[in-house]
């Protein structure tokens, strides 16, 4: 995405077509393709068949791994980031509930503004409020440019 490009809660998300087309339908074409071999090969040469459809699954599994590990890393540091940025911006009431603030609010956080922080998390805190909810209520939306 574009650091020019505003963000909103609409707008956040970014798809890379590359991986989220390109390479998906390949990979679903690919295991199509060994199923249909392993059909066509039933009395041929099924352990073949057979080979192609595990590998297929394989890198799908693959693909999807990929794909998460990468995302688990970068939560687990917009949690850090988050942790230091609210130990700077919030009032003392508040800085000793940050550990009552899980993975997913951190994350819902991340979005709001340095002024409306403190509200916000004072409404998630109390509100029991989860990432979308959060998301939803911010008004200054600040971007993060640099999720993959």
């Amino acid at each position: 995405m574009s650091p020019t490009k505003q963000q909103s809660f609409r707008s956040h998300a970014s798809i890379d077509p590359a991986f989220h087309y390109v390479a998906f339908a390949a990979l679903l074409f690919n295991l199509v393709v060994g199923i249909i071999f392993v059909v066509m090969s039933l009395h041929t040469q099924l352990l073949l068949g057979l080979w192609v459809v595990v590998l297929s699954v394989a890198l799908f599994i693959l693909f999807f791994k990929s794909r998460s590990y990468p995302l688990k890393v970068q939560d687990r540091i917009i949690r850090l980031e988050e942790r230091l940025r609210l130990e700077a911006l919030l009032p003392d009431e508040l800085k000793r509930r940050i550990p009552e603030l899980n993975e997913d609010q951190l994350i819902g956080l991340r979005f709001a503004s340095d002024e409306e922080l403190p509200s916000l998390v004072e409404m998630t805190l109390d509100k029991k409020l989860d990432r979308k909810q959060i998301k939803e209520r911010i008004q200054n939306w600040r971007p993060d440019h640099w999720r993959i």
